[in-house]
Parts: structure tokens; sequence; C-alpha cells
């Protein structure tokens, strides 16, 4: 299918990892060890380290990535850039099936895109190394809005880091705020292949039908969702939030198998909100973007 799928990550950046994948620990998520990055910064470059690293919290569908800047002196990967403006949520990624298929229709739509980014990690210290083919919408002021096609899925999605005490089983939700939102999602709209529609807050939404395996080995078949919100509308969804710049990915839903009721257990001491789609941690709380568990 040339489109994408489902809503597969998003990705968390600080300057310093430790305390970001310290207050995702808190939460209650059990994360994958952590793994430097490495890959090619032209398509046709050689493999070559990155500064980078994540660990990340997979779920059955979906999961998301906590970055960080563990070498200062090698390649950040476009890191140093997005801590500029912010500290939180600077990746959204859409799952395809077909990397080949979607460069196409890209390239066909007049995208002036270079070709496929490969990015290549060990799953853990000598272990075997998981890669993924990406296809970023280039110098999107979002952030790293991209598609990305899993060619070693059953190597990340590892049961071993699944079992997180908060109850999180699935992504399915990425909330953006920007000045302009007609904008913001006619760029998510063209890079998906999906169409939009009115939010029913405001702004637009795109809607992502999913299919079993789409976000993972261990995913059912289940719509996911992406909103873009005017900043005004931002607190609506999520109470208390403020954009330190737009456009601005302030936050997501991720759905729990108890309708939240071990995630308030997990989360209590934590300033949690109430928001419409259930409890929140606040993004200073998340390493700068809001979490809601559902």
């Amino acid at each position: 299918m040339s489109s994408a799928t489902v809503l597969d990550h998003l990705g968390l950046c600080a300057r310093d990892p430790a305390p970001l994948w310290a207050a995702w620990e808190r939460m209650g998520f059990v994360l994958s060890p952590v793994a430097q990055q490495s890959g090619r910064r032209t398509p046709e470059g050689p493999v070559e380290p990155f500064g980078s690293a994540n660990r990340c919290a997979f779920l059955k569908h979906g999961y998301v990535e906590l970055l960080g800047i563990q070498d200062p002196a090698l390649f950040s990967n476009g890191l140093d850039g997005f801590l500029a403006r912010y500290t939180g949520a600077h990746i959204c990624a859409f799952g395809m099936e077909d990397a080949e298929g979607n460069l196409a229709r890209l390239r066909a739509g007049g995208m002036a895109i270079p070709g496929i980014a490969w990015l290549q990690r060990p799953v853990e210290a000598g272990g075997p190394i998981a890669r993924f083919a990406r296809l970023p919408f280039p110098d999107a002021p979002e952030g790293r809005i991209q598609l990305v096609q899993h060619m070693t899925p059953e190597l990340v999605w590892d049961p071993r880091w699944m079992g997180h005490t908060n109850g999180a089983e699935a992504l399915e939700v990425a909330i953006l705020a920007a000045a302009d939102p007609a904008e913001t999602t006619a760029r998510l709209s063209r890079l998906t292949g999906r169409p939009a529609e009115p939010d029913p807050v405001a702004g637009f939404r795109i809607r992502l039908a999913g299919a079993a395996g789409a976000a993972g080995p261990f995913s059912p078949a289940m719509e996911t969702v992406v909103r873009i919100l005017p900043a005004a509308a931002l607190g609506r969804v999520l109470p208390g939030v403020e954009a330190p710049a737009l456009p601005f990915m302030a936050g997501m839903v991720i759905r729990t198998g108890d309708q939240g009721r071990a995630a308030r257990a997990v989360l209590a001491g934590l300033p949690l909100r109430d928001a419409p789609d259930g409890v929140m941690v606040p993004p200073e709380a998340a390493g700068g973007a809001a979490v809601v568990f559902r």
C-alpha cells in the first residue's frame, strides 16, 4: 500500500537523556536497553555511528522513542536543531508497508525527497541489528514527520520490554498545535496520503485505519489519529498545556487495558490532571510532552 497505514511512534528528545528515561520509568514503563544509533546521512553515503542514543517504550500497538545525545562529538541526526526550539516531542512517524512505493508516490506529487533514509541500531549490547527505512518530509517545521517501515519488527517488539506496570497497550493519538493548522495538516496529509477532516474541538485530524500487525507483530487492527489544533484550543484537549513554540508536538493518548486504573495507581504522587480522554501527566513530568492514559 502506497500510503501510511498507522501512527507508528512518537519521539521525545532531550540533550541529556538520563532524566527523560527516568521520568518514563517513573510513569511505569519498562524501557528497552540503551542503543546508539547509526545510519547514512545521504541515501548513497556510508553507514556511520551517530551521536544520538535511544530507549523505547514498546507497546502492543506502536511505541514511544526517547532520544538523547550520547556523544556530542558525533553527528546528532538533527537533535541539536530540535532542542534549540524546545525539549520534548519532535518526531511523529507513520507506519508504511512499502517504502519504494511511497517514495514513488511522494516524488510523483512533486516532493523533492532524496531517497530512502536508512537507520539501524543494535537491539541490545552485542545483540542483533534492527533496521528501518524512513521517508522524512524535507525540512518540515513540525520536526521529523516521516513514514517508517520496520525491516526487522520481530527484533524490537520484544516481550521482555513490554510488561508495563501502568497497563499501557497502544499509542492511539498524537496531538499537535500549530499557528496555521491547515498548513500543518496539508503537510501531514501529503506525507501520509490520507485525507483530513475537521477535528471535533478545532482544527483538523487525520485518521489511519490500521491493520493487524501494522504497528508491531502483536498489534491488533485499530484506528489511530493525529490531531492538529490551533494553539488556543490546546488546553481544551490537554488542560494547562501551553506551546513553547509553534508548531508543537504537544502530547499523546495511550490506551491501557483497564481504562487507566493501573496507571492511576502507578502515577500517584505525580502532578496529574484530568483530561477529556483520561488522566494526564503534564509535560513537565513526562519529558516535555503530555501523556494521557485512558
